[in-house]
């Protein structure tokens, strides 16, 4: 597999235009490449950002895009408020400072529909059938130092490669193994896009290996089945109930607790 960050003009909030960085920073793409987005791009082509200096409350403001919150007197040292957003844990709901030139970014308002919209873009202008897309962001890992990328939406391809009843190495029947393809793209593309001033927020990924793509962007079902875990479900049950979850000004479209 290869991955190759793209280097672009200075993307510039509260918005400017994707489709223009698009077509002046990607070389003509091959069939089966994926194309990596920093869902902080997305966010400021979708108006997504708000002046630091209109913000009275960033607290107010992560309440209202969260579908969950934890109230800081929860949370020790009352250092951030952890949300669940768009089915994810992420501290603040994705609400980012960083490269925002005085704004507060927001995350894509449906970032579902905004891979979409890219990946019909790409395969219009490149003339591709077999294309795929991921929005990324970076996020932290419990017990873990710094950051890695997470798919905050993907599309044109199936997002995990399922082992469930094939055999391991010494023929034991594999029960429960899935490979998350959607967020380790996402993580080797963030690797290379950086974190500081490098000016790349995009990336193309080729010979990925085991991803099927698709000819349609995934119904909201398909999308849910396929990466996100009910909380009844969900191995880390115990951790996440154990707490004094509010509901956010999101919350009504969320499944979780």
């Amino acid at each position: 597999m290869r991955v190759d960050a793209v280097r672009t003009r200075l993307f510039r909030p509260p918005q400017d235009d994707l489709w223009d960085l698009l077509e002046r920073s990607l070389s003509p793409l091959a069939e089966e490449t994926v194309v990596a987005v920093s869902s902080k791009i997305v966010g400021i082509a979708e108006g997504r950002c708000l002046p630091l200096s209109a913000v009275d409350d960033k607290d107010a403001l992560i309440v209202r895009e969260a579908q969950r919150y934890l109230p800081r007197d929860a949370v020790p040292g009352r250092w951030v408020l952890h949300t669940i957003s768009q089915g994810m844990l992420a501290p603040s709901a994705g609400i980012d400072e960083s490269n925002g030139n005085g704004y507060y970014v927001l995350w894509p308002e449906d970032p579902y529909q905004a891979a979409a919209a890219i990946w019909r873009w790409l395969r219009r202008r490149y003339g591709l059938s077999s294309v795929g897309v991921v929005l990324t962001d970076s996020h932290s890992t419990p017990l873990r130092r710094g950051v890695t990328g997470v798919a905050l939406a993907y599309c044109g391809f199936r997002p995990l490669h399922d082992y469930r009843g094939r055999a391991d190495l010494f023929s034991r029947r594999l029960r429960v193994s899935q490979s998350n393809l959607a967020d380790g793209l996402a993580a080797a593309a963030v690797l290379v896009m950086g974190e500081g001033s490098e000016r790349t927020p995009l990336a193309v990924l080729t010979g990925v290996p085991g991803l099927r793509f698709l000819s349609r962007p995934p119904s909201a079902t398909a999308r849910r089945a396929a990466l996100t875990v009910d909380l009844d479900e969900d191995l880390y049950r115990p951790f996440l109930t154990s707490v004094p979850w509010e509901r956010g000004g999101h919350g009504e479209h969320g499944e979780q607790p």
